[in-house]
């Protein structure tokens, strides 16, 4: 099967059937295109996400199964639970958001490059400074310590990375998010693939087609009206 090829010029284009997705690797649905606002949103609402290394064109994603996190199911172990309760972090919102992505575009262990090009870092900025794209900080000392970022649409939270540079720090961000999103009155977090971090925070894999009819269903509906107001 032939990948879909995206013109760069034409934003709206629409993206193709999701059954058309490789398996192989899993869930790759087009490429090229570009990283613009109104191409970024009509993927996300889509259950596509864009991922590709520097030097590559833009490789665009649906993978299934699909990782998500209901907010009322966020799960806290015992030791989170008591690094909660010692308030070591300060948690805050959409404070550092630069700086959020810019730590989460640094080579991991694991790994001595990054996913989060310029590019990526353009795209993204352009959806915070619109109220599409949010961040959450975990703060020790005044020092950033952790935290994540993503995009959100009605009342789904799409996340796309997240670091910690003290233990527990990107933990505390995401169960604060959780918990925040939970009294917003959003219904989902997606996580995209499957980490065994998220997994030890209750995300949980569920089928693309379900994954696809949930946001139907909740990128329309309204979160609270005082979602995000800092």
């Amino acid at each position: 099967m032939q990948l879909t090829v995206l013109d760069p010029f034409r934003s709206n284009q629409p993206f193709p059937p999701l059954y058309k997705a490789l398996e192989e690797p899993n869930g790759l649905l087009a490429l090229g295109g570009c990283l613009s606002t109104e191409r970024l949103l009509n993927a996300y609402r889509n259950g596509i996400f864009p991922w590709y290394n520097p030097g590559e064109p833009i490789l665009w994603w649906s993978p299934d199964p699909r990782l998500i996190l209901f907010p009322d199911r966020v799960n806290i172990s015992r030791s989170l639970a008591k690094t909660l309760r010692k308030g070591l972090f300060t948690v805050t919102f959409d404070r550092a958001f630069d700086q959020v992505m810019a730590c989460c575009a640094e080579p991991r262990q694991a790994s001595s490059g990054t996913w989060i090009t310029d590019e990526m870092m353009q795209a993204y900025q352009d959806l915070h400074h619109q109220g599409l794209a949010h961040s959450v900080e975990t703060w020790f000392d005044g020092e950033l310590a952790g935290g994540l970022y993503g995009v959100a649409i009605g009342q789904v939270f799409f996340g796309e990375s997240m670091f910690h540079k003290r233990t527990d720090a990107s933990k505390v961000a995401f169960v604060t998010l959780a918990r925040q999103l939970k009294q917003w009155g959003y219904r989902l977090v997606d996580c995209q693939v499957q980490t065994q971090h998220l997994l030890s925070l209750g995300a949980e894999e569920i089928p693309r087609s379900e994954f696809s009819a949930q946001l139907k269903r909740y990128c329309p509906a309204k979160p609270s009206t005082d979602a995000w107001q800092n």
